[in-house]
């Protein structure tokens, strides 16, 4: 009972201790000052990053546009540098490359290309791709057409398209047989 008889008290006088501390912010005049705020510890100051040359997302202008040709049927596949405003050609396909732009080397790397397809094998050429192609997301707006497949690999200001990693070394050059000089 005793254990009781001291809970209870100690509740009481923490409530009216509550009691009496809010009564007492109420009775603040109205031009007083605010009460203070408890201090936050702040980070100390950073140096203000280097402002990047370009903002995030925006993309660089180039003049070459490199592309992967695919020929389905004979499963040959060629590399095709064109150039901002001119026309390529594979097969029967005319691909005239309108835009072609590259990620900045601080975001991750992106080469897209806005380009126009027209296949060329009957008398009057019908447009068979129109719209930007991604070089990291070739299924995201893929050509579709039986026998060819065009992706873009890059884009660049090189007139000199990158080769490709099995064409950049050149194949060893055949060693000629010889035979054992005959013994005598």
């Amino acid at each position: 009972m005793r254990f009781l008889a001291v809970r209870f008290l100690t509740g009481a006088l923490l409530a009216l201790g509550l009691v009496s501390v809010s009564a007492a912010q109420d009775e603040l005049p109205k031009d007083a000052p605010p009460p203070p705020k408890p201090s936050i510890a702040t980070p100390p100051a950073q140096a203000p990053e280097e402002p990047s040359a370009l903002p995030p997302g925006t993309m660089i202008d180039e003049q070459v546009a490199v592309l992967q040709a695919l020929d389905k049927i004979t499963a040959r596949v060629k590399r095709l540098p064109v150039h901002v405003g001119q026309v390529g050609t594979f097969g029967t396909l005319s691909i005239l490359v309108d835009a072609c732009r590259k990620a900045p080397p601080e975001d991750s790397p992106e080469s897209a290309a806005f380009l126009t397809i027209t296949d060329g094998k009957s008398d009057a050429p019908q447009t068979i791709f129109s719209g930007w192609m991604f070089a990291s997301s070739p299924a995201l707006s893929a050509m579709d057409h039986p026998v060819y497949d065009i992706s873009v690999v890059d884009c660049t200001s090189d007139t000199i398209a990158p080769a490709s990693a099995a064409s950049a070394s050149p194949a060893p050059a055949p060693v000629p047989a010889t035979k054992p000089a005959p013994a005598h």
